[in-house]
């Protein structure tokens, strides 16, 4: 079995050069903000120190886990109908003012439980459930964790299914995205300036994470639409316009904003929310809505129209899809046999 030692060699950090002054110092290269960190000083994720030359006082902290539908990641065309193992952490490297999960985000102080990579890929397989997903608050911050329960995962063949904000580097993101097997990237807004000044993140690497996912494994996108945030045209477009370049066949999920943590503003219509989702329908083939009562988020097949997934909010029936022998990750459709966007 691949195992690992309780005792995990940090990465991502790199000693900072200089006089007497910076000594000791290092810099945590995992996201844009790269934190200077000396001593016990964490970085704005609160989860990575410069203890030690840099330490993970964090690692294996679990705050959340639970089984829950696939669709609630929300991963549309990736095992459709199945279960899935959750795990959640602490600490996050965006500041989001409008959080839904902000209790375990914005702080460190949540309750929490240590496990290891090999007692949470145990545990997986106990519950009798073939993947695992990265979630809640941002995992990627505990980059060195997921890394190794996903390559354990990999080794008893349990899919590794990640829920990000997708704001970290390039070493990072190549280091993680070959370990994935679907992941669902949070595209907040379209504003590089709303990116740095309202979330604290940065948009360009968000894009390249978007881009290199969905260059490598399956990928969905979500965007939670706020009211004079991110719902002018300009915005709106810029979000489908990106999303098109890449590929019109990437699920984009268009969630509804409620009132959240530090903000109170009104939430978004299910009109203005339908409204995006057909806007977005006239370049990108797979939009759905979310956070609202709709009933046209079912996916159909491309080919002859059949439907080929019926949604009602998370009670999923699949009514014609087919696998094929020769095609060990691709759903078919059962009418007429062409084949779909929607993996397994």
């Amino acid at each position: 079995m691949f195992a690992f030692s309780e005792t995990v060699t940090p990465r991502f950090f790199e000693p900072v050069s200089g006089g007497e002054s910076t000594r000791g110092s290092v810099i945590c290269d995992l996201c844009p903000h790269r934190c200077k960190l000396s001593g016990n000083m964490t970085g704005i994720c609160k989860t990575r120190s410069g203890a030690d030359g840099g330490s993970l006082p964090f690692y294996g902290h679990i705050s959340s886990a639970a089984i829950d539908p696939i669709e609630k990641k929300p991963l549309f065309h990736y095992r459709p109908g199945e279960s899935i193992f959750s795990i959640g952490f602490v600490g996050c490297n965006l500041r989001c003012p409008f959080c839904q999960n902000w209790r375990i985000s914005q702080s460190t102080d949540a309750e929490t439980q240590t496990f290891m990579p090999e007692e949470i890929i145990d545990k997986t397989i106990a519950l009798g459930m073939k993947q695992i997903a990265y979630t809640y608050s941002e995992p990627l911050i505990h980059a060195e964790y997921i890394i190794n329960c996903m390559t354990l995962a990999r080794s008893r063949k349990i899919a590794n299914v990640l829920v990000t904000n997708g704001c970290v580097n390039e070493r990072a993101a190549g280091e993680i995205i070959p370990l994935v097997d679907a992941v669902n990237i949070d595209l907040k807004c379209f504003s590089d300036a709303n990116y740095k000044k309202v979330l604290g993140g940065s948009l360009p690497a968000v894009k390249y994470f978007i881009k290199t996912a969905s260059e490598n494994t399956h990928t969905e996108l979500t965007t939670l639409i706020i009211p004079d945030f991110n719902d002018n045209i300009q915005e709106i477009d810029g979000c489908i316009d990106f999303i098109a370049s890449i590929s019109v066949n990437i699920p984009w999920h268009i969630s509804a904003y409620y009132p959240a943590y530090k903000w109170n503003f009104p939430p978004a219509s299910p009109e203005a929310i339908i409204s995006i989702k057909e806007r977005a329908a006239q370049k990108l083939l797979y939009c759905y809505t979310g956070n609202i009562n709709d009933n046209g988020n079912n996916t159909f097949c491309l080919n002859c129209g059949a439907v080929l997934i019926e949604r009602n909010g998370y009670k999923v029936k699949i009514l014609g899809l087919i696998k094929k022998h020769t095609d060990n990750n691709t759903y078919y459709c059962g009418k007429c046999g062409a084949k779909t966007h929607i993996r397994y």
